[in-house]
């Protein structure tokens, strides 16, 4: 089925998939249903290598749909449904094969900000704003997500406060690769997309799972598994194209195998 609240376009190895639900593209089940369908073909898709997303107008991401979530009736069993689906759409994020670049082109507050922080990379207009403004609405959530890029203090600041902070601070603080005029955010994220696709899909593949599976293992036993990677990697055809190509000083031409 074609997406409502989706737009997916595929050029040169990048995916570009767009939120668009107005007027501020909140996360309700019908959006979050089409991101998870969408993140589980690009995950298959061998001619995706990277994936931008962002958001259609002045708004990456408002958060969850309040007026939706308002309507649930409270049957037995309808809240833990809803919460299995927001965290199969974050894992399918966070579990895609292809490294996804946030290109935030606006607010991106509560489950919008806890998307952009399970994509790779993230890249911010100057004009963006973040914030885990649940507190507000007598909420909370989003705990595992900060602790991964704020200290104890900042993760708890942001979270009991619901106070917003602009795109430059974030940037500062190093939780953004950059911080640019609203014009230049797409241009930027497309640029850093066609640096990883002319990567081996194949390198770029494992060193994202490896980021995935060693983040809570001991130096030791993360190192061996990406030791164990590399030793699969190294029989490729892509290690033996960049062998080739590195002795006739060309470009490789990968092919994900």
């Amino acid at each position: 089925m074609t997406p409502e609240h989706l737009k997916l376009s595929v050029d040169d190895h990048v995916a570009t998939l767009v939120l668009d639900r107005p007027p501020v593209n909140a996360l309700g089940r019908a959006i979050r249903e089409e991101l998870l369908a969408a993140f589980d073909e690009l995950h298959d898709r061998d001619d995706v290598r990277v994936v931008v997303l962002t958001g259609a107008g002045r708004t990456f991401c408002a958060g969850a749909d309040i007026k939706e979530r308002a309507k649930l009736t409270g049957r037995p069993g309808e809240y833990r449904e809803l919460n299995r689906l927001v965290r199969a759409v974050f894992h399918g994020v966070i579990q895609c094969s292809k490294p996804v670049i946030a290109a935030v082109n606006g607010a991106a507050l509560g489950a919008g900000f806890a998307l952009a922080l399970c994509c790779d990379m993230v890249l911010a207009s100057e004009d963006a704003v973040f914030g885990m403004p649940e507190v507000d609405v007598g909420l909370a959530g989003g705990v595992k997500f900060l602790q991964r890029y704020f200290t104890p203090s900042q993760a708890r600041m942001l979270l009991i406060t619901g106070r917003r902070v602009p795109a430059a601070e974030l940037y500062r603080l190093g939780v953004l690769q950059a911080c640019v005029p609203a014009q230049a955010l797409m241009p930027e994220a497309r640029k850093l997309a066609a640096e990883i696709a002319a990567k081996s899909p194949l390198a770029v593949r494992m060193l994202k799972q490896s980021f995935n599976v060693v983040e809570n293992l001991s130096l030791g036993d993360g190192y061996r598994i990406e030791q164990d990677m590399t030793i699969e990697l190294s029989k490729s055809e892509d290690a033996q194209e960049a062998k080739r190509a590195f002795v006739e000083k060309r470009k490789p031409a990968f092919k994900g195998r």
